[in-house]
């Protein structure tokens, strides 16, 4: 009797994964939730474990290839089954088999074949069976009416993908074969030129992860999108500095966590926002919609790419719990563990790239949130108190906002507030 291994619920909004690996070969022996696939989301990375144990059966869907919610990936059989197929059953006529997928999937092929009037023979030039192409094209092809074989296809070997059903679709492409057209109109992008033959044998050629495509494509709507624009103010780290070495050992003992730097910043920034609501704010249409909640992204960077771990309602939280929770975040970020509904919902996003020795930067927006604070590394500088040069621990921060919702005064005036409670932290504790 074999068990099958589907797809799980990918979380909100999210409708498709690709396979990144799979941890076992067909015939081996796994234990019940037992990690077998990775599968990768354009938001998290989670691994499917074995329904049961026995061996792993046949593998229906291979290394990076795109799957949905609910699909079939393969099955776990009897020890001893030796990886043999699993039989036919009547309860899996709901759900597609391989064959199935494939079959459907090269239909509009043969049906163009036909067209054409091949009888057998190759199509021609230019034009490729659907089958060929994936299951994202075929999805899209089904859901659009728009014929793959029509599409100029910038792949290996001429296959269609994704991007350029989707330049196709928002064309308005007809059904049937492509009008002549230069091949880059057809593409998302121009292509890249092509290396000397010298670099090009040194050059290593790696698919993007879902991960890395989406932040890509996130960055670049944000750019594209609001009217960005960065404001610069310093802030004196004295007094944090001096509480943190006072009460670290204190604090670690009593909370079992250590006492960093972004409960105090978080705390500063939830203030400042209360004080400033439009950086609290996102566009819908023609519509401004003020979030009077405090849900705070804080940028995490890991091995595949960044990504920003939510705090909710954060302004409910003491600094040892916000520290708890960033540092839990931390761990499952590292371990690649975190789930999507912790990265969603953030209002105001953190990032700290003093952490990697960064003096400044203008952090790009988190959309559709319209602020973005920067922290950076702290370093001894030159200052002036009470008519005296003195030398301080000084950090620069950078606001990244929505020149839409806020204004420039608004701007300046909640990176004021951040560096007057982080310069005088017993505000924060007194809410002042």
């Amino acid at each position: 009797m074999a068990t099958d291994i589907l797809v799980p619920t990918l979380g909100e909004s999210v409708s498709e994964a690709t396979i990144g690996r799979w941890f076992k070969k067909p015939g081996d022996t796994v234990a019940a939730d037992e990690p077998l696939v990775e599968l990768e989301t354009d938001k998290v990375t989670l691994e499917v474990n074995a329904p049961a144990a026995g061996e792993l059966g046949e593998i229906l869907v291979k290394d990076g290839e795109t799957v949905e919610p609910g699909a079939l990936l393969g099955s776990i059989v009897e020890a001893g089954a030796g990886g043999a197929k699993p039989a036919a059953a009547p309860a899996r006529e709901s759900a597609p088999t391989a064959e199935d997928r494939k079959a459907a999937e090269q239909a509009p092929a043969r049906e163009s074949a036909a067209a054409y009037g091949n009888h057998g023979d190759a199509a021609p030039a230019g034009a490729r069976p659907a089958g060929d192409n994936g299951p994202a094209v075929a999805k899209l092809a089904r859901e659009s009416g728009v014929d793959p074989s029509g599409v100029n296809g910038s792949g290996k070997d001429g296959r269609v993908t994704k991007g350029d059903m989707l330049a196709a679709i928002a064309r308005g492409h007809d059904k049937g074969p492509a009008p002549q057209a230069p091949a880059r109109e057809a593409r998302p992008a121009l292509p890249r030129a092509p290396s000397a033959p010298d670099d090009a044998a040194r050059e290593e050629r790696v698919r993007m992860t879902k991960l890395r495509q989406t932040i890509a494509r996130r960055l670049k709507d944000a750019q594209d999108t609001a009217a960005m624009l960065t404001t610069f103010n310093d802030v004196d780290m004295s007094a944090v500095m001096a509480m943190r070495a006072q009460y670290k050992d204190i604090f670690e003992k009593k909370h079992g966590t250590k006492l960093g730097f972004m409960g105090f910043f978080t705390k500063a920034v939830i203030g400042a926002l209360m004080d400033v609501p439009a950086v609290n704010a996102e566009i819908d249409g023609q519509d401004l919609v003020y979030k009077n909640y405090y849900h705070i992204g804080i940028a995490v960077g890991t091995d595949k790419g960044l990504v920003v771990p939510v705090v909710r309602d954060a302004d409910d939280l003491s600094i040892a719990g916000i520290e708890k929770t960033i540092a839990g975040f931390g761990k499952k970020a590292r371990e690649g563990k975190l789930s999507i509904d912790e990265m969603q919902g953030g209002t105001f996003t953190i990032t700290n790239g003093g952490i990697y020795g960064s003096l400044m930067s203008t952090p790009i927006l988190n959309a559709p949130q319209s602020g973005i604070l920067g922290m950076h590394r702290i370093e001894e500088r030159p200052v002036v108190r009470a008519g005296k040069i003195e030398a301080r621990p000084m950090m620069y921060l950078a606001l990244s906002y929505d020149h839409r919702i806020v204004d420039g005064k608004e701007a300046v005036t909640f990176l004021v507030r951040v560096k007057e409670a982080l310069e005088d932290p017993a505000r924060l504790v007194l809410d002042l």
